[in-house]
């Protein structure tokens, strides 16, 4: 099953942890097949946020709401449940100064009854 591992940190504390380390995990995750995509992000303050209403499309500099800990990056994982995906997004190495959201990827099916191939 996938699951998207959401990195969500303090963007100070992450500046406490090595690009090497990050590096290291990526390359252990996608040399043991579980790791199918992931990406580390800009900080927040280039964030753009896009939005459509009634047919009128508004930008907004930076994120869509205001917290503490932004988005950092993600994990795009094939993992055996959701036991299998905690074990896996426990050791993302940024998990030790922020969070890993995990949310299953849910599939997609058109109303004649297609599904997304993936």
């Amino acid at each position: 099953m996938k699951y998207l591992c959401l990195v969500y940190s303090e963007e100070k504390k992450l500046e406490t942890m090595s690009d090497d380390e990050c590096m290291e995990y990526d390359a252990a995750i996608r040399k043991s097949g579980h790791c199918l995509a992931s990406e580390a992000l800009k900080p927040v303050q280039t964030a753009t946020t896009v939005r459509v209403r009634n047919g009128t499309v508004s930008i907004t500099d930076g994120p869509f709401a205001e917290t503490k800990e932004q988005l950092a990056g993600f994990y795009l994982i094939d993992a055996r449940d959701l036991d299998d995906a905690i074990e896996i997004a426990s050791k993302i190495p940024p998990a030790r100064v922020g969070s890993i959201e995990i949310r299953p990827i849910r599939e997609l099916i058109s109303t004649s009854g297609e599904r997304r191939h993936t």
